[in-house]
């Protein structure tokens, strides 16, 4: 072999790709890189090179994480940390409640007339989240609401903006009126409608009553007006009672209000949720004892002769003898308790239990029964009665001049003489100061100084202080009804002690009360307490026969024909509330009949007549007949048939 390096064999490899028009290969597999352009070689384009991808997807990821963790903790926070309060504020939003309010039971009289009773009635309310702008897309919408319900209402149209624009802007509940008839919720209710149907075809118009709404209630009447409005009293606002039998006998007459409880949308009953509901329970009904057309009769006579008269008022009592019963209390000036807004304050009163005043002469019964029951005289007893008597640091007189009287004491009583009366006590015992005890101690015992036992609101007791007490004047005074008060109520209860046979019986205005189930509850039995035996009280009725039949009597006017009658005439000095002086006069008559069988007693007073008589036999007389005639037909009492006692009234000396 030659020492020249071998050949190398060529192994035959691919075939080489054709070359691009261009000139440059194809890159390919084995085929070298391409070379890379001279760097800042003038007049190249600039290649944009992408950043990797992948930390711009961990961002995004992370953010999302975030979220989705944020949204997990709200999520339990809502759900389960946080679920009650949540599903609280929800339920306060969807449910809505309401008071039902319970039907206020009735009062009637003793045969029972309806004297007071409930009618269906609604309290009227909005919603004042439902007329914001954001809700009606007007700024006026309470403007314009207050607009419409005004002139329905009878309101001040400012108040009800206000109320539809309060400073609590989240209530969602506000009252705009009470107690509204049915009459005034359906011209709402059709305003509501000519409103939605306006809309329908006149986009611009706004529904701006959508947030009114009706609560069902009830509303008290009195379908008698004035009867008996003294006695009834009236309902507040507030749906309590504000004075009288409504006030006294509140608790049984409201009953006791319900509840309920319901899902609402936009101010609507949702019907397919479920509601509570608590009923109302209605209240009791309350029956009185007096009797609606004897109570008209009583008031219709004493009105008559307050305006007469032109006193400032005056009052009538009836009285069941037997039993207390009250049949009749009449005042007047009345009210009608339908519409407060036209009543005298002064007149929002009961003043036949609440007015205390002197009595005068209708108190010497009093007097009298105490000098009978201590035998200390007979009515045939003389007594000399002069024109003036000197007692204590005064000069007493009659309410007329006259020459020396030789009277009875029946005739005492039947001309109801003051000086007779003082010398008649005087025998009460062997001093004064004995005399006054004696006298005081039937006072009481006749119910002087104590409540009637009605427990009437603002009721008055009067003013009988222990007989140590009395001054100088007071022991001559008290004896003829001057220097104690009393009130109407308490004075007829006197003369029916009389009239009862000496016993007397606290006088009684309610008989029962009905609950809802329709049971009636008697009320309980007044207390009873003899006074005077019943010899003595049918003496006193005789002798008060005679100030009615005798021509010698002051009370002749108070005659009924055909019936026995027996009463007393009262004209006292009148203690002015104002000024505490005496000025003016309380005129009085008290009786009952028949005298011989007593079944009815009347008691009148007016308080400062200053227009023609003033004496109570001349203006309470006619009242007293009147009404006593009317009350013993309606009960239908006939008359006894037997001949009056006829006592003398004077003597011969």
């Amino acid at each position: 072999m030659s020492d020249r390096e071998p050949q190398r064999r060529r192994v035959p490899g691919p075939a080489r790709p054709a070359r691009p028009a261009s000139g440059r290969p194809r890159p390919g597999p084995g085929a070298r890189p391409a070379r890379r352009p001279a760097p800042g070689r003038p007049g190249a384009p600039k290649v944009l090179r992408l950043g990797s991808a992948r930390p711009r997807l961990r961002m995004v990821s992370l953010a999302l994480t975030l979220v989705l963790i944020a949204f997990v903790v709200r999520l339990l926070q809502v759900q389960a940390v946080d679920a009650s309060s949540y599903a609280a504020k929800a339920e306060q939003n969807r449910y809505v409640g309401h008071v039902l309010t319970a039907e206020r039971g009735g009062i009637t009289d003793r045969n029972g007339v309806a004297l007071a009773n409930s009618v269906d009635a609604y309290d009227l309310t909005a919603d004042p989240t439902m007329f914001t702008r954001a809700q009606l897309k007007i700024d006026d919408g309470p403007e314009q609401a207050a607009a419409l319900l005004a002139p329905i209402l009878g309101v001040d149209q400012q108040s009800i903006v206000k109320k539809l624009r309060p400073k609590n802007k989240e209530s969602r509940y506000v009252l705009l009126a009470r107690r509204q008839t049915p009459q005034v919720w359906t011209q709402i209710k059709d305003l509501k409608s000519a409103l939605v149907a306006k809309g329908e075809t006149d986009t611009s118009t706004v529904n701006v009553l959508a947030g009114v709404f009706a609560d069902p209630s009830n509303k008290r009447v009195y379908p008698n007006g004035d009867l008996a409005a003294g006695i009834l009293g009236w309902v507040n606002d507030d749906g309590k009672g504000g004075g009288g039998v409504e006030q006294q006998y509140d608790k049984e007459l409201a009953g006791k209000d319900g509840k309920i409880r319901y899902a609402q949308s936009g101010g609507r009953l949702v019907p397919t949720v479920g509601s509570t509901e608590t009923p109302a329970v209605p209240g009791s009904d309350v029956e009185l004892t007096i009797d609606r057309d004897i109570q008209w009769a009583a008031q219709n006579a004493i009105a008559k002769q307050v305006k007469e008269s032109k006193a400032d008022r005056g009052y009538v009592i009836v009285q069941d003898t037997r039993t207390g019963e009250i049949l009749a209390m009449a005042n007047a000036p009345g009210f009608d308790p339908n519409d407060l807004s036209k009543a005298s304050s002064k007149a929002l009163h009961n003043w036949a239990v609440e007015d205390a005043f002197e009595p005068g002469s209708t108190a010497k019964i009093m007097s009298m029964a105490a000098v009978l029951q201590q035998n200390v005289a007979t009515p045939l007893t003389h007594v000399v009665v002069p024109n003036r008597l000197h007692r204590g640091d005064r000069l007493f007189k009659d309410d007329i001049d006259h020459e020396t009287w030789n009277l009875t004491l029946n005739g005492v009583l039947a001309k109801s003489s003051n000086i007779g009366t003082i010398l008649a006590t005087g025998q009460l015992g062997k001093t004064q100061a004995q005399a006054n005890k004696v006298l005081y101690s039937y006072l009481r015992k006749f119910g002087l100084g104590e409540y009637s036992g009605l427990g009437f609101p603002g009721e008055t007791k009067g003013i009988l202080a222990p007989p140590d007490k009395w001054s100088t004047s007071q022991q001559y005074t008290i004896p003829f009804g001057q220097g104690v008060s009393l009130n109407a109520l308490q004075a007829a209860s006197v003369y029916s002690t009389i009239a009862n046979g000496g016993v007397r019986i606290e006088p009684t205005l309610v008989r029962g009360t009905k609950g809802p189930d329709g049971r009636f509850a008697p009320a309980p039995k007044p207390k009873k307490n003899r006074v005077v035996s019943a010899k003595t009280a049918k003496t006193l009725a005789q002798m008060l026969e005679s100030v009615v039949d005798d021509q010698e009597g002051t009370g002749t006017k108070a005659r009924i024909p055909g019936y026995r009658v027996a009463g007393k005439t009262g004209t006292a000095n009148r203690v002015d509330p104002a000024t505490g002086k005496y000025r003016g006069y309380t005129s009085s008559f008290a009786g009952f009949a028949p005298a011989d069988n007593p079944r009815v007693t009347v008691y009148c007073a007016i308080q400062n007549a200053t227009s023609g008589s003033y004496f109570g036999g001349q203006i309470c007389g006619p009242i007293f007949k009147e009404v006593m005639e009317f009350a013993l037909k309606t009960l239908q009492v006939p008359p006894t048939g037997a001949k009056a006692a006829n006592l003398p009234v004077t003597f011969k000396p």
